[in-house]
């Protein structure tokens, strides 16, 4: 029996371009949207014809307009595409009406799918790339945020007076089959914001007889905290992890905020630094605070210890990068020594010393959510076809909600002091390092996903020395002959194999990071409860 049909239409379809550079063309064909699915068929002589195509609607990941190509005929002014599991598919509306009117009921059929999109392609994937950001891969993660994917928790905790707002931007769209009994003193809040509409949802906090706390009944916690600890990094079988905070703290910049007078020479005297979190390879870093209300990080570059002019020239280029995963660069200081760098604060530090401090209260799924994070932060740099140089746990940091992003992007070449200088007198950190730097000084976005490698390995052994029983010349030595790191003991075997793919001694032969992330999509919903 057929099932109801919510639209029915026919509208211009492209060809899927299976080969990179196959030929477009365009088709009438009649599509059918139910329930379950979105069909397409042969249609002649009013007649519906043999079925061409069917997509699941579970499988769908994300619905969105496509900009529109140069020089496009009146007939195909009004794509969209729909992204599921297995592919890509464009489709034209004869108008902007019907256009909206596809998007609308598609987006109300999907919106309970568990693995729709974080980000998404604005422009069209034509002749073997992505017109929007050149990635070359039809699967590579998208390169513009999807708005209609926001969603917002709220945990609310009547007995312990406390409020928490959790927003899970780039992630899944909420899915909760069920409401839980709502009687309870003592209950979890879950406010879903799809696009301007809401409804909100309540869990029970249960207690143990031995009061300990849960949502369900395998995962148990002494404390309030650490329940919600655990479910910023695992689902467990109930909602998507909770991801970032959003804050209604003074403390925060504005992501709008404009820091000084120029577009990045801010004023010294507004940034006013207060403890030292610390030192770096560029000087001190203290936690500092913008026109007396919003918490920076200021680091303060010494005279000498790099080529200020040299950074400063390319400082305007860094600002711009903005991801959710990079941390931010607000702007610099530079008219008087030290030359100050205001970053994004970032209050957990540094991923090593977080690994050092917490790592053992850490699952192997919560260390895989780590590298998940970096791999996106990187994957974002290779579409921008910029290098790291420097990808290591100790230039990544941890913000408040446990997100970490990556620091200190394409600032290794401007130091001049000799903590990264091999015996070969280049500037580069040996044991992070690929074949190709150590013999020919090479530095591309392959080499990066060899430093990632070891960025794993950091993290799943909680923040070990890689090579610790050898100096940078036997690190060298030893590599070259095709030495590799062991596999942690919290690795599984495919993980390692990821890793260890990350090793390959030729850097053509390397996975890139986009699909790399891919690898790390698939791993994170078979790793989850």
């Amino acid at each position: 029996m057929e099932k109801k049909i919510i639209l029915e239409e026919v509208l211009l379809k492209k060809s899927q371009q299976k080969r990179k550079m196959s030929p477009a063309n365009y088709k009438k064909r009649l599509f059918v949207l139910t329930k379950n699915s979105l069909s397409y068929y042969e249609y002649s002589k009013e007649k519906r014809g043999r079925k061409k195509g069917s997509i699941e609607i579970e499988k769908i990941r994300c619905v969105e307009m496509v900009n529109v190509e140069e020089s496009t005929p009146p007939a195909r002014q009004y794509p969209f595409q729909i992204v599921y599991k297995d592919g890509l598919l464009y489709v034209y509306a004869p108008d902007e009406e019907r256009r909206n009117k596809w998007l609308a009921a598609l987006h109300r059929e999907i919106k309970e799918n568990t693995n729709l999109l974080s980000k998404y392609h604005k422009r069209f994937f034509t002749n073997g790339r992505f017109l929007c950001c050149n990635q070359t891969c039809k699967a590579a993660p998208g390169c513009t945020t999807w708005e209609k994917c926001n969603v917002v928790f709220c945990f609310y905790l009547p007995s312990l007076r406390c409020f928490s707002l959790y927003q899970l931007l780039y992630q899944k769209v909420l899915h909760i089959p069920y409401c839980l009994d709502m009687s309870s003193q003592q209950k979890v809040s879950v406010f879903a914001v799809l696009s301007k509409k809401g409804t909100v949802k309540h869990y029970h906090v249960h207690k143990t007889p031995e009061n300990k706390y849960y949502l369900t009944e395998n995962q148990c916690f002494e404390s309030i905290s650490k329940l919600i600890h655990y479910h910023q990094h695992n689902s467990a079988g109930m909602v998507p992890r909770l991801r970032h905070v959003v804050s209604t703290q003074i403390n925060k910049v504005p992501a709008t905020a404009s820091l000084g007078n120029g577009i990045w020479e801010l004023k010294r005297e507004e940034i006013v630094p207060l403890r030292e979190l610390g030192n770096g390879q560029f000087g001190a870093v203290h936690l500092g605070k913008w026109k007396g209300q919003y918490d920076v990080a200021v680091k303060m570059i010494k005279e000498g210890v790099m080529s200020e002019h040299e950074f400063i020239e390319e400082a305007q280029t860094m600002m711009k990068l903005n991801h959710p995963k990079l941390v931010r660069l607000y702007g610099v200081c530079s008219k008087l020594y030290p030359i100050y760098l205001v970053m994004e604060y970032m209050p957990n530090g540094s991923l090593l010393s977080y690994l050092h401090i917490h790592g053992k209260e850490l699952q192997p799924l919560q260390l895989l959510e780590i590298c998940y994070d970096v791999c996106d932060a990187m994957a974002f740099l290779e579409s921008c076809q910029l290098i790291h140089r420097d990808l290591a746990a100790r230039n990544c940091l941890v913000d408040s909600n446990l997100t970490v992003k990556l620091s200190n992007f394409g600032m290794t070449r401007f130091v001049l002091d000799d903590l990264y200088v091999s015996s070969l007198g280049t500037k580069f950190p040996v044991k992070w390092s690929a074949p190709e730097v150590f013999h020919f000084t090479k530095f591309s976005s392959k080499s990066d996903v060899w430093a990632f490698g070891i960025l794993m390995w950091e993290v799943f052994t909680l923040g070990k020395q890689p090579y610790e029983l050898y100096d940078n010349m036997q690190v060298i030595e030893k590599v070259s002959q095709g030495y590799r790191l062991y596999r942690p003991q919290l690795v599984s075997d495919i993980t390692y194999q990821i890793m260890y793919n990350c090793w390959h001694e030729l850097p053509e032969k390397r996975p890139a990071f986009h699909q790399l992330l891919s690898f790390f999509e698939v791993l994170r919903e078979d790793c989850r409860p």
